[in-house]
């Protein structure tokens, strides 16, 4: 009976569980968690109907922003199918895709070489590297740990995550430079970027190693994060080649889609381009 169906956080830790049989990212896993945890504040011992769930999206939207709204009710959806309560899974809000973003956001390559030579004032070739291995393949954080030396010598890299292997090739160029960096810390094998205990950099402390160029290289902390390199490869294959099919290969995409919203450009640069098609005189 829909009258019956209480939301516990026995059942939220039991989807849990279930998330992670299903090698579910980490990240999904405890946003979902968070996500549904505030729904369970919210109900305040109610029994769940469409109508409560519908009132509830309804708040949502009085609160947050539309992309942050759907986030949640891919969680809450997600659980309701799990529990079998398919007929309260909620419609996402209709988003129209921006063509263009705010520039304070947008990693640009300037930004990117200023980085990059903030790391080798500091003398801190291991980050150096890392922000141009990340770029130079459009990683993303968790995937830094494939990189290594066996992998550049060979020139490429198997890259294992959720069920799926890509393989990415790596230039000479850059393999060379881990080589020679391997050499100096003396890394025999296995993976490039470690801590001196020997284990693998995490992303707080990639994230955290970044955020510290940001007053030597001049650049907004706002857009200086991980996952803006990959986007920045992103948009220069992109300019480069044209091809977006390859570019969802490359970056490992099971959805051109994902690869498109990659590519948009600044508010700046589109209202270049609508100047230059000469419409308004």
């Amino acid at each position: 009976m829909e009258d019956e169906r209480k939301v516990t956080e026995v059942e939220i830790k039991e989807y849990e569980e279930a998330m992670k049989e299903e090698e579910k990212a980490k990240n999904t896993i405890d946003k979902y968690r968070r996500d549904l945890k505030k729904l369970l504040k919210w109900l305040d011992g109610r029994s769940l109907t469409k109508s409560v769930a519908t009132e509830w999206k309804n708040d949502l939207q009085d609160q947050y922003a539309a992309n942050s709204v759907n986030s949640m009710l891919a969680a809450a959806n997600g659980f309701f199918h799990w529990l079998g309560w398919v007929d309260l899974a909620l419609a996402y809000l209709k988003i129209q895709r921006k063509v263009f973003c705010e520039k304070k956001k947008l990693l640009e390559k300037e930004d990117y070489d200023r980085l990059v030579a903030a790391a080798e004032l500091l003398e801190n070739l291991r980050l150096m590297l890392l922000l141009e291995t990340i770029c130079g393949l459009g990683l993303r954080v968790s995937e830094v740990k494939f990189i290594t030396v066996e992998a550049a010598k060979r020139g490429m890299v198997e890259i294992k995550m959720k069920g799926k292997v890509r393989t990415l090739l790596l230039s000479p160029k850059l393999s060379q430079k881990i080589l020679k960096y391997a050499r100096e810390q003396k890394i025999e094998s296995g993976k490039i970027f470690i801590t001196r205990n020997g284990k693998a950099l995490s992303r707080n402390q990639i994230w955290r190693e970044m955020k510290r160029l940001c007053d030597v290289a001049g650049v907004d902390p706002e857009k200086v994060f991980p996952h803006n390199l990959r986007h920045l490869f992103a948009r220069t294959w992109y300019n480069a080649y044209g091809d977006i099919v390859k570019l969802a290969d490359i970056l490992g995409h099971s959805s051109i889609e994902t690869t498109r919203l990659y590519l948009v450009s600044t508010g700046e640069e589109h209202a270049r381009q609508m100047e230059q098609l000469g419409l308004v005189s």
